[in-house]
């Protein structure tokens, strides 16, 4: 049983909605299985031959297998891993066209009950155009199919000497069930399009994250060396220049040299320090914006307690909120995460993130984030908790003792 739960809930939202759907056209077979094939046999019953009921049987059925698997290729093609079945489409269309005519062909020489007929004919177009909208992406295209289609049925009709109102008859009620099931398929396909659409740009923007940070960081870095190391080039050039002429102004250019690089070297160090520390308090709000835009219900929770943390306890917790956000957007499919911050009077400084559509058992190999955050927390003597917990949840604590924690009066 567990292993059937987490074969479910270990699937993202868009993963579940593409089984979902899946599933639903898998049993649509199923039913024109049993609705449409069986018909035949039933109609029959208690005459002597069974050689047209049968074969009816048989077509539904194949008829039916061939809707199913072009529905399958086709949402290949709607989430993107495929091309189009276009050549499945029309082989679909065509064995739909021979059946419904052999069907119509069968009433008219009155081997068919008349009973058995529409049920036949409805049944075999509404699902075969409900599995045929799924490869097409434009609306208008798909409302033009049910009219088309009760069109052809109607001049079929006719054409095979049937009373007009019988044709009448059959267009409507093709009309009427291929307009449903078009409606039906044409918004399961643009629900699952969407929902893989969001999953996408979700990915999108932790990647323009990332490469924003890293833009930034090469900006800062770019500001901080090109003017030193345009200095220590010319520089150079001088004092190349000085000692070829035996100048002793050389010795003061090449010392110039040295002290720009060894203050370029000192600012580096604090651009790099600057990257590397995270501000709490930034990266609270920011956690909490970039998982709100996500569309999840975030909620923070400080309690200070007339406590200020340290820069380095700051930015230790800061890189926690900052894994902890990065792993909730990745993993997963939660609906609501609570990060709560907690600095007592007496006793360790204690962070948790908690969030629910946690997957039960870890999807890859384990990454290098918590090992890296455990390194951090272990220079202030800190602690690091990430598992399961109950209720389908994630947690992650992380605990800082109080010794590294600062009263706001002591420091006044």
């Amino acid at each position: 049983m567990p292993k059937l739960k987490g074969w479910w809930k270990n699937r993202s939202t868009a993963g579940k909605v593409e089984l979902y759907t899946r599933w639903s056209f898998h049993f649509f077979v199923v039913m024109e299985f049993l609705g449409i094939g069986l018909a035949p046999l039933i109609g029959a019953a208690g005459r002597s031959s069974a050689l047209v009921p049968l074969s009816l049987f048989l077509m539904a059925c194949a008829h039916a297998a061939l809707c199913g698997v072009h529905s399958s290729r086709a949402l290949h093609w709607v989430v993107g891993r495929r091309e189009r079945p276009t050549r499945l489409a029309v082989a679909t269309a065509l064995a739909t066209g021979a059946t419904t005519l052999a069907v119509l062909a069968l009433r008219a020489t009155g081997r068919l009950d008349p009973s058995v007929a529409p049920t036949l004919v409805s049944g075999l177009t509404c699902f075969a155009t409900g599995s045929l909208v799924l490869s097409l992406r434009s609306v208008k295209h798909i409302w033009c199919v049910s009219p088309a289609v009760a069109a052809g049925t109607a001049v079929a009709v006719l054409a095979l000497g049937l009373p007009p109102g019988e044709a009448l008859g059959y267009a409507v009620g093709v009309l009427l069930g291929n307009l449903l099931f078009s409606a039906t398929c044409g918004f399961s396909a643009w629900l699952l399009n969407t929902v893989y659409e969001l999953d996408r740009s979700r990915e999108i923007q932790a990647r323009l994250a990332v490469a924003e940070e890293r833009l930034r960081f090469g900006r800062d870095l770019h500001d901080v060396m090109g003017r030193n190391l345009a200095v220590i080039a010319l520089k150079s050039e001088l004092a190349v220049q000085l000692a070829r002429r035996e100048r002793p102004e050389a010795v003061d250019q090449m010392i110039e040299v040295q002290r720009i690089a060894q203050e370029s070297q000192r600012e580096v160090r604090d651009v790099v320090r600057g990257y590397r520390e995270a501000d709490l308090a930034v990266e609270l709000e920011g956690a909490r914006g970039v998982l709100r835009a996500a569309g999840m219900d975030c909620r923070v929770d400080f309690d200070a307690a007339g406590h200020e943390l340290p820069p380095e306890v700051q930015s230790a917790l800061g890189w926690v909120v900052r894994e902890a956000t990065t792993n909730v957007l990745r993993h997963g499919d939660a609906q609501s995460c609570v990060i709560r911050l907690t600095v007592p009077q007496a006793g360790p400084a204690t962070l948790v993130v908690e969030n629910d559509g946690a997957p039960g058992t870890p999807s890859g190999p384990p990454g290098s984030g918590l090992a890296g955050l455990q390194e951090r927390l272990a220079v202030l003597d800190g602690t690091l908790q990430a598992g399961p917990a109950a209720g389908g949840r994630f947690r992650l604590r992380a605990e800082i003792p109080g010794g590294h924690v600062k009263r706001l009066e002591e420091r006044a």
